[in-house]
């Protein structure tokens, strides 16, 4: 919504009611970068380990308090850390980069830009 896009009209995942589509095309981007890496650091450095989740009577896997709180913790770490965006060849937060690429597909949409640019990090 802060780049003018309707975040419930998706090309991804599919239209529902309440459901924000687009937010969601917009965060696959990122889902390697960021949620992937994180965990995988988390288990490595023996951060959380398998006491502290819970599997409930209906099969769901629920996480305690202690591991939810840590790896809150280490998302915000995260966010705050600097990488060098590919395109505008600066330095900006983990936490700024979804901003930045809806900025992006919103002019590419607008025919502002030929093609999507794609967030790719080595």
């Amino acid at each position: 919504m802060a780049v003018g896009l309707d975040p419930a009209v998706g090309y991804l995942h599919a239209e529902r009611p309440g459901r924000p589509s687009l937010a969601l095309d917009l965060m696959e981007e990122f889902r390697a970068l960021v949620a992937d890496r994180l965990v995988l650091a988390l288990v490595n450095r023996r951060q959380v380990q398998p006491s502290g989740f819970q599997t409930d009577p209906a099969g769901a896997v629920l996480m305690d308090d202690k591991t939810r709180r840590r790896l809150l913790t280490a998302y915000q770490e995260r966010k705050r850390e600097h990488v060098q965006h590919p395109l505008f060849q600066e330095a900006v937060t983990v936490g700024l980069l979804p901003h930045l690429q809806a900025r992006l597909l919103a002019r590419t949409i607008r025919g502002d830009v030929a093609d999507y640019p794609a967030l790719v990090l080595r």
